[in-house]
């Protein structure tokens, strides 16, 4: 049991309390307001920033470590187009030190994806930060199908002289893919319906809850391939993310029209030409204005993913309201993880992942964190 008391609370879906109080048991927040009884430990947050738990929903941490010192990719399976039974769990290392840097910097949840050196890469699950058994650490699974368009597969595949060698032959693979799952849930229905038995395809299953609409396709693309991705969801009438959305100021009026959600970022990378470059931040701006649903990725190891903090800064450089650079990072990304039940604001019932400042992040570029509570446990304190 623990008590919060006199922090400046940011619950992320009503009223900031100016002075409020907070109570943990049992793992979940049991109380939400001013001057309530405390219980168990008591931490006085006088001064200080309290927000939910904060939320990378696309990264590649535990199965990507680019260190001189060791080197590794369990997250592309680069051996085929089409690996959707991937499944990121099996490839995630919970010993890797970027867990660590992770709750130490505020964040309590990620969405840990496949990369994207093929088509369809496999399945998406949440996660919490802190554990050392990645299954006890699972939020959900899957809470997307990971597919990307653009350089990277045809990279991985035209160096070897194998289909996707052009930008022009993705989006065949994938129809095919979608039009094969839906064959294989007809069958399904219709062997309910007669009590037959259809051999299981490990390929096919994972799509079944994308052809429901249950989860959502995470699109990895960026500049003219949005079109495609859009083209292809609207096709098909399925749900779906844009994954990194660099450049998309060319593409805002599709956007906005599709009801995709945009993961944007990282955003430390040069400006210029080329689906790398055009780190148009400025974007998310005109994109929350216009109701898209908008989260921040670090696509850390990519960068390092206590830089989360700071690219909402960028965002409130670029002209975003601070408070709805924070709702990037916290209620949004669990929204399009659709954990949104579990994490990303404070209300009673949900689980006690929380974290202090010490000052207004993505504002006060001094704003440290002073504390990470995950499940109602501190993980965390800065000394």
């Amino acid at each position: 049991m623990l008590t919060i008391k006199n922090a400046k609370i940011y619950t992320m879906v009503g009223d900031t309390l100016e002075r409020g109080d907070l109570i943990l048991k049992d793992g979940k927040i049991q109380g939400v307001g001013e001057d309530l009884t405390p219980i168990g430990k008591v931490v006085d947050a006088k001064g200080q920033i309290l927000l939910p738990g904060l939320i990378d929903c696309h990264s590649h941490i535990g199965g990507m470590n680019f260190s001189h010192q060791r080197q590794l990719d369990d997250t592309n399976e680069m051996t085929a187009p089409l690996t959707p039974e991937m499944d990121m769990r099996y490839g995630t290392d919970t010993g890797s030190p970027d867990f660590e840097l992770a709750y130490r910097s505020g964040i309590t949840t990620l969405g840990l994806t496949p990369g994207s050196g093929n088509v369809i890469c496999g399945t998406v699950f949440a996660s919490k930060t802190f554990g050392t058994n990645i299954f006890d650490m699972t939020i959900k699974h899957p809470v997307a199908l990971k597919v990307a368009l653009g350089g990277n597969p045809t990279r991985t595949f035209g160096s070897k002289f194998q289909t996707p060698a052009t930008r022009m032959s993705i989006p065949s693979l994938i129809r095919d893919y979608l039009k094969r799952g839906i064959e294989y849930q007809n069958l399904l229905e219709e062997a309910g319906k007669s009590g037959k038995q259809l051999p299981f395809d490990r390929q096919l299953e994972p799509l079944l809850p994308v052809l429901r609409r249950e989860i959502p396709l995470k699109i990895h693309c960026t500049q003219y391939d949005m079109l495609t991705a859009i083209e292809i969801a609207r096709e098909f009438n399925l749900k779906f993310s844009i994954e990194h959305a660099w450049g998309a100021t060319e593409y805002l009026d599709e956007l906005v029209e599709s009801g995709a959600d945009i993961v944007f970022g990282p955003i430390g990378s040069r400006h210029g030409y080329g689906e790398f470059h055009r780190i148009d931040i400025e974007s998310v701006v005109e994109l929350d204005q216009r109701g898209v649903r908008v989260a921040l990725t670090t696509d850390a190891p990519l960068l390092a993913v206590d830089a989360l903090v700071h690219h909402a800064g960028e965002a409130v450089r670029a002209g975003l309201p601070v408070e709805k650079a924070l709702e990037m990072i916290t209620i949004n990304p669990a929204r399009i993880l659709g954990v949104q039940d579990r994490v990303g604001s404070i209300e009673v019932g949900k689980d006690a992942d929380l974290v202090l400042f010490d000052a207004m992040p993505a504002l006060d570029a001094r704003a440290k964190v002073q504390m990470t509570i995950q499940d109602g446990e501190i993980i965390y304190q800065r000394p």
